[in-house]
């Protein structure tokens, strides 16, 4: 794979996430009742960062839930490409809250929707909202992002990666083909 461009440095990165932060407040009107839940592996550590982004705007600590799907892409046929939900225990209570579910790409929509199966087999929350650090575009599913750092627009052939400084050691989205 060949890098065609850094689409978000450290900084950019930081603004983005403080934006989202921005917008969970404002569109819930607050945070009360809200939670949120990364899904594992890079959206758990955005969540956690939004949620201390939330406290340092508002005062007001917000629970970081998590959930584990991972995909089989031993061979990249369709039958091996479902997301499979390896814990569903979300450490947090979501019964009557606003639960916003975080991912650092959307990308088809599958592990969105597996997420979301996990989410209300855990309870039935008021509402869930889903936030991604970038949207690509490919849907597969019937399913869009109501809070969304940067879309960007890529053919199937490329691919984003998302870096986290709590994972690989530093923050950047980046574009390869």
């Amino acid at each position: 794979m060949k890098l065609k461009a850094v689409i978000l440095d450290e900084k950019a990165m930081g603004r983005t996430l403080t934006r989202i932060a921005h917008e969970i407040i404002e569109k819930n009107k607050g945070v009360k009742d809200v939670v949120l839940i990364g899904i594992k592996r890079r959206g758990y550590p955005l969540a956690e960062r939004i949620a201390k982004l939330i406290e340092i705007i508002e005062g007001e600590k917000v629970q970081v839930g998590s959930v584990d799907i991972t995909l089989y892409r031993d061979d990249l046929s369709p039958l091996n490409e479902q997301p499979i939900i390896n814990n569903n225990n979300l450490q947090v209570k979501i019964e009557g809250k606003k639960a916003v579910l975080v991912d650092d790409v959307l990308y088809t929509g599958r592990t969105a929707r597996a997420a979301l199966e996990a989410i209300i087999d855990n309870g039935r929350p008021d509402r869930i909202e889903l936030a991604v650090l970038v949207d690509r575009g490919h849907r597969e599913l019937p399913i869009r992002a109501d809070f969304v750092g940067k879309n960007i627009p890529t053919s199937r052939k490329e691919n984003i990666s998302v870096e986290v400084k709590e994972i690989d050691g530093s923050d950047s989205v980046k574009i390869y083909e």
